[in-house]
């Protein structure tokens, strides 16, 4: 008598996604703009782990060159001027970390300065209904056009007559309180709340100021934090006007102060050991709030249609 085996349940295994010829050559060209973007941070790097002599020696070499951390002791102050001197490097003894909170002072009160003034004018330009209002926004849009270098010496001559010269708040002075790209980009935010939201509030009681601080602002939090990180970032990096303006170690910021390593030693001539360990030590934390709010940046730029 036959038998009949009764069969198990049969596993059906995933097919194999082919990769297509298309799909490889994306890949690699990913793949190689990924490596080209990464390759100046790698070689920032490998600069300020090598000693000058060595980079003088072999400026080409993919690894460091005697490798050393007297770059990084250089742009964090540990050094004196005769250590830094017998290295080959220069920038000794540096007051890196006043530097440094004078850089933190001066790109929080840009952020949140232009944060709330320009979250008040993107919600009278999205919200109030008064006459002009088109034609003010246009002309105000219109300030995206004018190039930055145009605006230098204008707002020197307001700083220095404001006697604000080689201080924080004349850094900070002509950025702090708006700007067309930050209004903008929260207008457009506040125009896709609905009206609903804010008329309920109006028959419950709340005047605009609490319905601007109380119901739109919070709805707007993911907009506002990213503005913030992207307004926080660009002041951090800023270059040219605190150079324009700061003439001592009282108002310097970590980005004029990096010239510092460009002075010239007997020895070796430019520091770029101790320039790349306070470049990189200067864009790290930078890198890093980019990398946390990396997310919600893309998402908000989607959300309020900007391309």
């Amino acid at each position: 008598m036959a038998t009949t085996a009764l069969a198990g349940p049969r596993t059906v295994r995933p097919k194999r996604r082919r990769i297509s010829f298309g799909r490889a050559v994306a890949w690699t060209a990913m793949g190689a703009i990924v490596l080209v973007t990464l390759l100046p941070f790698y070689w920032v790097l490998r600069t300020a782990l090598s000693s000058n002599p060595g980079v003088a020696a072999d400026p080409t070499s993919v690894l460091p060159v005697d490798p050393t951390g007297g770059g990084f002791e250089r742009a964090l102050g540990l050094q004196s001027t005769k250590e830094a001197v017998a290295q080959g490097g220069a920038g000794g003894g540096l007051d890196f970390w006043r530097y440094l909170l004078n850089s933190i002072g001066v790109s929080t009160l840009i952020t949140v300065c232009q944060i709330l003034f320009s979250a008040m004018a993107a919600y009278a330009f999205a919200r109030l209904n008064w006459r002009g209002r088109n034609t003010v926004f246009a002309l105000f849009l219109g300030g995206l056009m004018v190039p930055t270098i145009f605006t230098l010496l204008p707002n020197f001559v307001l700083v220095k007559e404001l006697g604000l010269i080689d201080s924080l708040l004349g850094i900070a002075l002509p950025t702090m309180f708006m700007t067309p790209f930050a209004v903008f980009f929260l207008r457009q935010f506040f125009m896709n709340i609905p009206l609903e939201v804010e008329e309920a509030a109006l028959l419950d009681g709340a005047g605009r100021i609490r319905i601007f601080f109380r119901v739109l602002l919070p709805m707007a939090s993911t907009p506002v934090i990213t503005l913030a990180v992207l307004t926080y970032i660009t002041s951090w990096n800023d270059y040219f006007w605190p150079l324009m303006v700061s003439y001592s170690d009282s108002s310097r910021v970590l980005t004029v102060a990096l010239a510092m390593f460009r002075a010239q030693t007997p020895q070796t001539g430019f520091d770029w050991s101790g320039l790349m360990a306070a470049t990189l030590i200067a864009a790290l934390p930078m890198l890093l709030l980019f990398g946390v709010f990396a997310r919600r940046i893309v998402s908000s730029i989607s959300f309020t249609g900007l391309k």
